[in-house]
């Protein structure tokens, strides 16, 4: 039996269908890209033409290359032809799309859409918007464009499927966006009409608050107004308006300054010019016309600045008080000061002249001696007290002058140190001169000023018994500082130290004094183109420095 033939026979026909696969492949590829326009096919009845009454290569390039889906199908639904885009579309490869019913890629939910929107594109061009599912089960939204045509084999429907996906996400993310904003609106209105009760509320208070500060303004005895923060006074109280006979409009931005006294004017501009410049509160004296009589009375002027949080001024508010009568009771007070000054002085010098002629008797026992020696002591304080009175009197007359030459400050610090550690023998007192610095002043009054420290140095260090001097150079200045670690002073005796008669009182002992050696050496200082200034901590001590001007 021969078994070759048929297996040769097998073999043949084989590469019969190869061939015949391979050929077919080729025609599918070359009518896809435009190669031909026709294309003819034997059948049982002879050779049939099969074209599209449009074929038209450019068309079919262009078809194949837009972004847009595209099939056709016929009248069951099946795709006879598809891009490669739809093929991309539904994630298949494009040999398996042709062939298939367009229906299979229409999820369930879809289908009577799909079903209407081809029923009627196959009456007339209609558009309609459905889901199709791909490959992996993924929901694509899609346009579909239906138009009938007419083959020659018979009527087709093509379509045109355009991607919604990202349209629709745009569509999304827009209506997160509107939703969002709306909300944001409704909660803009929300706060608007919050904000508008607070503003109702915070307004009536406001008037209210201005209602209660008019009313006490304008009933109380003293000067109040009030500034913007440029500096342009906007208010003044309803005392004001009637003591200096200026209405409200002439008193505004500058306009109060027409009423002080023309010796006052630049002073009073200098020190509220300078507020504005250093932001910070003053207190100065000057003189307004009374409009009654015509007559010019001392005031006492302050000003704060209002700050907001920031630290920026927003406002200013002053006061000014007729302190006239205060004065002439002070300046009659100083006038007996020192007319009782000098008259104590005569018959005190007298009376140590008489002590120092008894001390010189022989044989006075060693009784009397104490008695005369403790006597002499006190006459020295009373003539420290008497000169301090004397040197006040003159201060506040303006008298307070002296002569000043060039001098070794360092050798007046070293004499002072002396003379301390002999009247106070259980006290440490030590100096800290860096170099030989020759300085101009007084050396009389200097050595008054740095005596002066040092006793007020004792005075307020009954424990801790050691006392430094230092004495340094600064640029064009040399600095003096006494430094103690006595009791310390709080912040507010800071502030009041070196006013004339005020006293640090400390309640567990009593320190004698009448609170003006201070009072003087800032006076005295102020005289050098100085400066006494005050750092203290309360039971840490103090240190007191002044500054006098280098020799050249």
């Amino acid at each position: 039996m021969n078994v070759e033939q048929p297996y040769e026979k097998f073999q043949d026909e084989i590469e019969e269908l190869h061939r015949q696969l391979a050929e077919a492949n080729d025609t599918i590829l070359a009518i896809r890209s435009g190669q031909v326009d026709a294309l003819i096919v034997e059948n049982g009845h002879g050779h049939q033409l099969y074209t599209l009454k449009t074929a038209d290569q450019t068309y079919r390039v262009f078809i194949e290359k837009m972004k847009e889906g595209a099939v056709t199908l016929n009248e069951d639904g099946m795709i006879l032809y598809s891009n490669s885009q739809f093929a991309s579309m539904v994630n298949m490869p494009l040999a398996k799309v042709v062939g298939l019913r367009f229906a299979e890629f229409v999820p369930e939910e879809y289908k009577e859409t799909f079903k209407d929107l081809m029923s009627r594109g196959w009456e007339s061009d209609s558009k309609g918007e459905i889901s199709l599912m791909n490959e992996r089960n993924e929901l694509i939204p899609f346009l579909l464009s239906f138009t009938s045509l007419e083959l020659d084999e018979g009527p087709a429907l093509s379509v045109i499927l355009t991607n919604l996906s990202t349209q629709k996400e745009n569509e999304r993310q827009l209506q997160i966006k509107n939703e969002m904003l709306e909300e944001a609106r409704k909660k803009a209105a929300r706060m608007n009409e919050e904000l508008e009760d607070i503003v109702k509320s915070r307004t009536k208070d406001l008037l209210v608050s201005r209602e209660h500060f008019k009313f006490l303004a304008d009933n109380i005895p003293v000067i109040v107004w009030t500034a913007q923060a440029d500096g342009n006074a906007d208010y003044f109280n309803k005392l004001w308006l009637e003591y200096t006979g200026l209405s409200l409009e002439d008193s505004r931005g500058s306009g109060s300054q027409k009423a002080l006294h023309p010796d006052d004017f630049d002073r009073v501009v200098q020190v509220w010019n300078q507020a504005l410049v250093t932001k910070l509160s003053f207190q100065f004296e000057y003189r307004i016309r009374r409009a009654s009589d015509g007559e010019y009375r001392w005031h006492l002027g302050k000003g704060e600045p209002v700050k907001d949080d920031q630290g920026n001024i927003v406002a200013w508010f002053g006061t000014s008080t007729d302190i006239e009568n205060q004065k002439q009771e002070i300046d009659r007070k100083d006038e007996f000061i020192s007319v009782a000054s000098h008259e104590l002085k005569t018959p005190l010098t007298s009376l140590k002249g008489y002590m120092q002629l008894i001390q010189m008797q022989p044989d006075l026992s060693d009784t009397v001696n104490l008695y005369i020696s403790k006597a002499n002591a006190s006459l020295t304080k009373i003539q420290h007290l008497i000169n301090d009175l004397l040197d006040v009197s003159k201060i506040k007359a303006g008298k307070l002058k002296f002569s000043t030459s060039a001098f070794d400050l360092g050798e007046l610090v070293n004499v002072c140190c002396e003379n301390g550690k002999y009247m106070y023998p259980s006290y440490t007192i030590k100096t800290e001169i860096s170099d030989t610095i020759m300085v101009v002043g007084n050396e009389e009054r200097i050595e008054q000023v740095l005596m002066n420290l040092i006793n007020n140095a004792v005075k307020y260090s009954p424990q801790n018994k050691e006392i430094i001097i230092r004495a340094e150079k600064d640029t064009n200045f040399a600095i003096i500082s006494v430094i103690d670690s006595g009791i310390g002073m709080s912040r507010a005796d800071q502030k009041k130290i070196f006013e004339r008669f005020y006293r640090v009182e400390d309640k567990k002992f009593l320190t004698p004094g009448l609170g003006m050696g201070l009072y003087i050496s800032s006076e005295i200082i102020k005289e050098h183109q100085g400066e006494l200034i005050v750092k203290s901590q309360l039971h840490e001590g103090s240190v007191f420095s002044f500054t006098l001007p280098l020799a050249n």
